[in-house]
C-alpha cells in the first residue's frame, strides 16, 4: 500500500484531527495535520504583524520559514523556524484568522506543495477542508465529516471549559456559522464535499464509532 492516502475533509469543529489522528495511529499512517500548518503560518504572521490580507506578504514568510510536523505522544508538534509553537496556534486569536489566511490562492498554492511533498509515497491520513477535492484528488478513501453547527460549538465549548477557560456558547455557534461560509465561499480551493467522498455525520456519533467507520472504509479500499 505504498502511497496510500486517507482524506478527511470537513467545516470547523466536526471533528477531524481528533479522529484522524486517532486513525492514523491505528493503521500505522503518517498523520499529516494541514490545518496546524495554516494556523501556523497564521500565527507567524500575527506575531510579525503582517497584513493578513496580502497574499503576497504572507506566502513570502512562509516560503522564508522552515515549519515542521513531527509526531508526539500527545498529537503533532508544530514548529516554525525551530521553535515549538503547538500551542501558541490554538488560541481564539489564531482562530479567529486562519480562515482569512488560508483563503489566498498563494498561500494555499504554496501550503499544497508542502502537503503533497509529505504524502507522496507515504501511508498518509490528512485533514482538512480540500484535502478530497484539491491537495490529494486521487486519494485511495476520501471522508466528508460533518455534525451540526450545535453540536459543534457544544464540542468546542467543552473543549474550553475543560481547558479551564472562558467560553461563550452562543458566540461560538456564531463563530463556527460564520467561519462555515467563509471556508465554502473562498474562490480558490473552497470547502466542498469530493463527489466520490463518503459522507460521516458525526452529530450523534461517540469518537469511537466515527474511528471504526474509518477503518472500516480503509479496509474496504484496501484489500
Amino acid at each position: 500500500m505504498n502511497g496510500f492516502n486517507v482524506a478527511i475533509d470537513g467545516p470547523a469543529g466536526a471533528g477531524k484531527s481528533t479522529v484522524a489522528k486517532k486513525a492514523a495511529e491505528r493503521l500505522g499512517f503518517l498523520y499529516i495535520d494541514t490545518g496546524a500548518m495554516y494556523r501556523a503560518l497564521t500565527y507567524a504572521a500575527l506575531t510579525e504583524r503582517i497584513d493578513l490580507n496580502d497574499e503576497h506578504a504572507l506566502t513570502a514568510l512562509l516560503e522564508g520559514s522552515a515549519l515542521e510536523l513531527e509526531p508526539s505522544s500527545t498529537g503533532t508538534t508544530v514548529y516554525w523556524n525551530e521553535k515549538n509553537i503547538t500551542a501558541d496556534i490554538r488560541t481564539d486569536l489564531v482562530n479567529k484568522n486562519v480562515s482569512l489566511v488560508s483563503s489566498h490562492k498563494e498561500v494555499r498554492l504554496a501550503m499544497v506543495a508542502r502537503q503533497q511533498a509529505l504524502a507522496k509515497a507515504k501511508k498518509a491520513v490528512l485533514d482538512g477542508r480540500d484535502i478530497g477535492t484539491h491537495v490529494l484528488p486521487d486519494a485511495n478513501v476520501k471522508i466528508f465529516l460533518t455534525a451540526s453547527v450545535e453540536e459543534r460549538a457544544r464540542r468546542r465549548h467543552q473543549e474550553q471549559l475543560d481547558k479551564g477557560l472562558p467560553s461563550d456558547f452562543e458566540k461560538l455557534k456564531e463563530d463556527i456559522a460564520k467561519r462555515d461560509e467563509l471556508d465554502s465561499t473562498r474562490l480558490f480551493a473552497p470547502l466542498m464535499q469530493a463527489e466520490d467522498a463518503q459522507v460521516v455525520d458525526t452529530t450523534e456519533m461517540g469518537i469511537e464509532e466515527v474511528i471504526n467507520t474509518i477503518l472500516h472504509l480503509v479496509k474496504e479500499q484496501s484489500v
